[in-house]
């Protein structure tokens, strides 16, 4: 069966606020959102070929394909433009995608099947979990973050995904000299990236200490086009795992 997006957080007795549990940040804010008709299509065909479940231990991932293959990983993928357009680039290599935006992993699995690619498979589930619970240290060759949200307000800052304890987490899911690539058109979210990943032993900035060139082996979206005609200016790191 597909995944069910989880709850909010329990609140307290008097309806003022969360349980008093040990926060830890996950990397979406749970949208519903309205599917078509084709993406609930999708997600009742479609599904059972491209999507990974919840239950299960540690992925294999070489099983998972059907093959051994260089495998990145695109976590919140959106509506999944550029998972879609690296798969087909690139045939030879296997893609994963995490995304809890449901109208979206649809959207990804109509465009996959109408371009017959097999080389995508797509979990519906927070990422941190994913990462945490499904994939095997040393496994990955790319990691690519692009336009996550960036909180922009101050005492928002804290839910922002890339903190010190994520960073480590998918440094160690990367392979020796394995890459980590991120993007984003917030300045203030990018100086953050820079300094906390930056502070991880594990990895090391390609650029020296500074941002990165806009690789071209990133597709252009929808959504940084619109922010290109808006004069958005976007902030691109690459480090690689030592």
């Amino acid at each position: 069966m597909p995944p069910t997006i989880p709850d909010k957080p329990e609140t307290d007795a008097a309806g003022t606020g969360p349980v008093a549990h040990p926060r830890t940040i996950r990397s979406f804010v749970a949208r519903a959102g309205r599917m078509t008709p084709a993406q609930e299509r999708a997600w009742r065909e479609l599904w059972p070929r491209y999507g990974i479940e919840e239950a299960g231990g540690v992925l294999d991932l070489a099983q998972l394909f059907g093959r051994e293959a260089p495998c990145t990983l695109e976590i919140g993928f959106g509506n999944g433009e550029s998972l879609v357009t690296l798969a087909a680039a690139r045939p030879g290599e296997n893609f994963l995608g995490i995304e809890v935006h449901r109208p979206g992993v649809g959207h990804l699995m109509l465009r996959a099947d109408s371009l017959g690619l097999t080389n995508v498979r797509v979990a519906c589930r927070d990422a941190v979990e994913v990462l945490e619970q499904r994939i095997p240290d040393g496994s990955l060759d790319n990691v690519l973050l692009y336009f996550p949200d960036p909180w922009p307000k101050k005492r928002h800052h804290k839910r922002r995904i890339v903190q010190p304890a994520f960073v480590e987490l998918v440094a160690r899911r990367l392979k020796a000299g394995g890459r980590f690539r991120l993007a984003t058109d917030w300045q203030h979210y990018a100086e953050q990236m820079l300094a906390v990943v930056g502070s991880c032993a594990l990895l090391a900035n390609e650029c020296g200490d500074g941002y990165a060139p806009r690789p071209e082996s990133r597709p252009l979206t929808r959504f940084e086009s619109r922010g290109q005609r808006l004069g958005h200016e976007v902030w691109d790191l690459s480090f690689r795992r030592r």
